[in-house]
């Protein structure tokens, strides 16, 4: 095997100028292909990343049948409090969640007293938000960013609102909500700062201290819309949700069926259907990488095969046997395949160092978005294989029609 390798080596190096041309084509494909998987895998991260640390967690809990109607914010389909109190046991009793938020989910109407729109308003403890919403307090684009993130009596409104409005950090609004009996409360509230917008429908939503919402609610017992919850690694989000979803199911009403719905980001966010595309994109990419390198490596192979049939006629007529022949071949394109992917992973690797440490930045839509590209061992080892594999593969037909030549006819060949 040794020997054969060395021999497809210096066939190879017979026609330097055609064999770096070569590699140099199968290089660009790995280089285009690592590139892209790691600045498309650096910005779903970024985003996936901004849209669960800022506003929807890596999980959450409703009861049955609110998302179908989360639209109108139902007030009749809220957790009660002994079905939340035994959600808490089940949930304290997973060791892979980091934090947990019980949230108050309400329509209510904003007035700045001169006009009136209507806002989303999420009633949360600050400090149980900040722990499973820790990018929340970054989005806080006027007022300030430390200290409690909210304390009784103040509001965090959304951009859109405070633009609209002309209201400023420190001014006094009025929201007035409607309870489960129909009964409307209002009260004063001071604006504790202005949140810039982010993806997704909950980037228009306000926050409220949880006891100022069971206030304008006229809630006695503490209840909640929305249970939202942080994991400490989000790579191991199915299992997590496939464990906690069969604790679930032990919560039961009087009749014996299930309560509550798990949901992860992915089902509660628009961007989902964006990070599938990426996925999507990076399935094509492979697939043009495959195409580069089959086109190259069979082309240098026939014509390999074409310029050298007397030569093939010879070893053939001296009793070469046709296996020895195909490897001969085979080797070559293995080796092309090697030359080229290693040279590939090693710019990729430079490239990805380089863009950590002058990282790229651009805007998305109203803010900007920073990559920081990496690439996994399991990602390099992958593509390394598969365009080693595809350059074997694309020698395998040229290295057989050599190996099957009659000596004959290629020693008549001029």
């Amino acid at each position: 095997m040794i020997a054969t390798l060395k021999l497809s080596a210096r066939n190879l190096m017979r026609y330097q100028r055609r064999t770096w041309l070569t590699a140099g084509l199968i290089t660009i494909g790995v280089v285009a292909m690592l590139l892209f998987v790691a600045a498309a895998g650096s910005f779903k991260n970024v985003m996936v990343g901004q849209i669960t640390d800022s506003m929807l967690g890596h999980l959450q809990v409703h009861r049955k049948g609110y998302m179908a109607s989360v639209d109108n914010l139902p007030l009749n389909l809220n957790i009660g409090a002994g079905m939340l109190d035994r959600l808490k046991t089940e949930l304290a009793a997973e060791p892979a969640i980091e934090a947990v938020s019980v949230r108050l989910k309400l329509g209510a109407m904003f007035s700045n007293y001169a006009e009136t729109t209507s806002i989303r308003l999420n009633g949360v403890d600050p400090a149980a938000e900040d722990a499973t919403a820790p990018g929340l307090r970054t989005r806080i684009s006027e007022g300030d960013k430390t200290g409690p993130l909210l304390a009784p009596g103040q509001v965090l409104i959304p951009e859109l609102i405070a633009r609209g409005f002309k209201v400023k950090v420190g001014d006094t609004v009025v929201l007035l909500a409607t309870n489960r009996d129909g009964s409307v409360n209002g009260r004063n509230f001071v604006v504790r700062g202005v949140l810039e917008p982010i993806t997704g429908p909950g980037g228009r939503d306000g926050y409220i201290h949880t006891d100022d919402a069971r206030e304008l609610l006229r809630m006695e017992a503490a209840e909640a819309m929305e249970v939202a919850l942080r994991l400490k690694d989000i790579d191991a989000l199915p299992q997590v949700q496939a464990a906690l979803a069969a604790r679930l199911q032990a919560l039961v009403n009087k009749d014996g069926k299930p309560m509550l719905d798990l949901h992860d980001w992915k089902a509660l966010s628009p961007f989902a259907n964006i990070a599938n595309m990426i996925d999507l994109m990076t399935v094509f990419i492979r697939a043009m990488l495959v195409a580069i390198v089959l086109v190259s490596v069979m082309n240098v192979m026939l014509m390999a095969v074409y310029e050298r049939i007397r030569e093939i006629g010879t070893l053939a007529a001296i009793g070469t046997p046709p296996r020895r022949i195909l490897g001969l071949y085979v080797g070559e394109g293995l080796l092309l395949g090697l030359m080229g992917a290693a040279v590939g992973v090693l710019v990729s690797l430079a490239a990805v160092a380089y863009f950590n440490a002058y990282p790229l930045r651009f805007p998305f839509g109203r803010q900007v978005i920073t990559l920081q590209p990496e690439l996994s061992p399991a990602e390099i080892v992958t593509v390394a294989v598969l365009v080693v594999g595809m350059a074997v593969l694309a020698s395998l037909q040229p290295a057989w029609r050599a190996s099957r030549m009659d000596p004959v006819e290629a020693l008549r060949h001029v």
